[in-house]
């Protein structure tokens, strides 16, 4: 069984900072660290516990904000190693060799948290720390309350650090600005607005780190939750012409608007017109608990005596509790139909609960979406996991 999420900060966490931080300025109360830290740690989750690790680091660092940030920076582990696409080697969990050279992995989380709660008074200053703790885990969550409360200091830095040589640098540029970040404040200011941030993605889009791409392609597909026409624009103007990076960039921005069947986005790719043709989806069955899965097949026969460029996802509609159905659309086939082509698609779908999405049993229905149009369906059965 896989540990539990939370377990990323735990008592030998907290020793090993306490560790470094007392290594980088002897006078720390290690002691007092670790016993605040500690205080009922096992009963908090994740979050609770990073929490509980800053607020242990506001009552024990030095109370001089600047220098507070000497002592966090002179206990940090070297930056993490990138592979030669630009990739993480690890993902610093904290543990293994890192973690005995200096701080590294998860409990910067709480470190970020402490130069966020601390830093707003000193932006520049804590600009700089993040731009440090970054390279060796993430800034992208401390970041954000300094664009939310500073715009006006924090930008032009984001604008420079498009160019340093650190790609955990370049991508903190995009991912910290997102508007939307999973688990972090959300920017309301660039949710109205995302114009401030384009031309960091513009500087972005073609950087050498895979790492720092795929931050840019999540950026805009943030964007493209409240802003579509943007999106759709933005693969119309940069889409010509483009390598093969920009190109895989490009269409994993929009991926949720070519599940939705965003019209002019469909358009941008080539995928504006539906399919010439016939569709058919069969199930395996009836019925199927929640638990197992359930086969889909997917018949395609072309009526048109020309090549057809077909983007075929799927879209179950969930009972809710309330018995309303809602729909999921998940990620299918990408392909192209030859004149008067038949051509079958087989998949399977996992009916196993997610932490994201409870099932409930009931009369669920998948429709097969074509280039964004709803073109068959079937309807199964779920019935409730054996007992």
């Amino acid at each position: 069984m896989a540990e539990a999420f939370k377990n990323l900060i735990h008592p030998g966490t907290v020793a090993l900072a306490g560790q470094h931080l007392q290594r980088a300025w002897p006078a720390f109360n290690r002691l007092a660290f670790e016993r605040q830290a500690t205080e009922d740690l096992e009963a908090l989750e994740f979050k609770a516990r990073a929490m509980r690790l800053a607020d242990a680091l506001e009552a024990t660092l030095p109370a001089n904000f600047h220098t507070a940030c000497d002592v966090l920076e002179a206990s940090l582990a070297p930056p993490l190693a990138l592979d030669a696409d630009g990739e993480p080697v690890n993902l610093a969990s904290g543990r293994g060799d890192a973690a005995t050279l200096g701080l590294s992995g998860w409990v910067l989380w709480a470190v970020g948290e402490f130069v966020a709660r601390r830093g707003l008074a000193h932006t520049p200053r804590a600009l700089a720390c993040l731009h440090a703790i970054t390279q060796r885990f993430t800034a992208e969550f401390a970041i954000r309350p300094f664009l939310f409360h500073a715009p006006q200091e924090t930008l032009p830095v984001l604008f420079r650090w498009v160019n340093d040589p650190s790609a955990h640098v370049r991508r903190l540029v995009s991912e910290g600005s997102r508007p939307r970040l999973p688990w972090g404040l959300q920017l309301k200011a660039l949710v109205a607005d995302p114009t401030p941030t384009l031309p960091l993605l513009r500087a972005l889009q073609d950087d050498d780190s895979a790492y720092v791409r795929r931050s840019v392609a999540n950026h805009l597909n943030d964007i493209a939750k409240d802003h579509p026409a943007l999106v759709a624009d933005w693969v119309r103007e940069h889409r010509p012409g483009a390598h093969p990076q920009r190109e895989a960039l490009l269409r994993h921005a929009s991926r949720s608007l070519i599940k939705q069947g965003h019209a002019p986005t469909l358009a941008a790719w080539g995928l504006a017109q539906g399919l010439q043709g016939d569709v058919v989806l069969s199930l395996s069955g009836p019925q199927a608990c929640v638990g197992s899965a359930i086969d889909l097949n997917v018949q395609l026969r072309s009526s048109a005596p020309v090549p057809q460029a077909l983007v075929v996802d799927y879209a179950v509609h969930h009972v809710r509790a309330n018995g309303s159905l809602s729909p999921k659309v998940f990620k299918g086939w990408k392909l192209t139909l030859s004149p008067f082509e038949s051509r079958t698609l087989d998949k399977r779908h996992s009916l196993r609960p997610v932490t994201t999405r409870r099932l409930y049993p009931g009369r669920h229905r998948i429709d097969v979406r074509v280039n964004g149009q709803a073109c068959a369906h079937a309807d199964f059965e779920l019935l409730p996991e054996p007992a």
